[in-house]
């Protein structure tokens, strides 16, 4: 599948999903346009606690839109993000499960950003039987690239 191929099915995604940003990606698509797309940066927007002690997406950007402990909101985050990433760029923001990066995205494209996504299921997706992330869906699941923080 072409990287065009797979933003247009993520546009097509948003659009049913009625966000008011670009897209959404699935953690695979998100991988594959990152690979393959020399503007596209990875934003995780994850806390610092979760990146030391639940892994990393190698060379992603980190910007916490909130912070441990208590998830207070990050006032910066906008001002963070564009001191790292230009507006210029393919922004694919990544969480723990979904719901942070898609706050993220919509923060984005109000600031400027034209090319912003959502990476679906986040880092380590939904919980499963036993209440445990990472083996039901989401970046770490898929197997795709991470190390330890």
């Amino acid at each position: 599948m072409t990287v065009e191929t797979i933003l247009a099915t993520a546009q097509s995604r948003g659009s049913e999903l009625g966000l008011t940003y670009s897209g959404a990606l699935t953690p695979s698509e998100a991988w594959a346009v990152r690979q393959s797309l020399p503007q596209a940066v990875i934003v995780d927007v994850r806390s610092a606690a979760e990146w030391q002690f639940v892994g990393v997406i190698p060379e992603a950007v980190r910007v916490e839109l909130r912070a441990y402990p208590g998830m207070v909101p990050n006032a910066a985050f906008v001002s963070q993000l564009q001191q790292q990433v230009g507006t210029d760029k393919t922004v694919l923001f990544i969480c723990r499960s979904g719901a942070r990066s898609d706050e993220a995205a919509r923060l984005a494209a109000e600031a400027g950003y034209a090319e912003v996504y959502n990476i679906l299921e986040g880092f380590e997706g939904d919980r499963d039987a036993e209440q445990h992330r990472g083996r039901v869906n989401g970046w770490k699941a898929h197997g795709l690239p991470w190390i330890q923080g």
